[in-house]
């Protein structure tokens, strides 16, 4: 299995992950950071050289009656690795409600965001959460904004106005 993972990622570039910073230094990318993130409306962390960024739900989330934070995975997460050229690779995955995936889909679609997978992870979640699963490589900003859209569907925190 060792071997064909090997062959996959060497057929397809997949760039090795860079070495993560100490804490203390700032780690910086080839990406427009605050671009990015005025597009978004969230702020973002490098790691590793990818920018991230994690959008927790309004809900309480639980499973089997105990609560599920967001650093458990009910949180939308998106991560722009630099491409060259102000483009970006985007990917990761939105925790949606069954009545937010069309619209999430909608958006992501219209804004030439590719839906890669669909499914969810808990039996007992309430509410029940389904995860949808993107990927694009696009100018950096322009995907920002339309990965904003589909945040605007969801009942995730909003923004901090500034």
């Amino acid at each position: 299995m060792a071997g064909s993972l090997a062959a996959a990622i060497a057929l397809t570039k997949t760039p090795a992950p860079a070495p993560t910073a100490p804490a203390t230094m700032q780690q910086t990318i080839d990406l427009n950071t605050a671009q990015i993130e005025q597009a978004l409306g969230y702020s973002g962390k490098v790691n590793g050289g990818i920018l991230q960024f994690s959008v927790p739900r309004v809900e309480k989330i639980t499973d089997g009656g105990m609560e599920i934070p967001p650093a458990m995975g009910t949180a939308t997460a998106i991560n722009f690795q630099p491409t060259g050229g102000d483009k970006a690779a985007v990917t990761d995955d939105f925790v949606l409600l069954a009545s937010e995936v069309n619209l999430v889909l909608r958006a992501l679609r219209s804004h030439g965001i590719e839906v890669e997978a669909m499914h969810n992870h808990m039996l007992n979640d309430q509410p029940h959460l389904y995860f949808m699963h993107f990927w694009a490589n696009d100018n950096a900003t322009k995907l920002a904004q339309g990965l904003r859209a589909a945040l605007d569907q969801t009942n995730s925190v909003k923004p901090a106005t500034k």
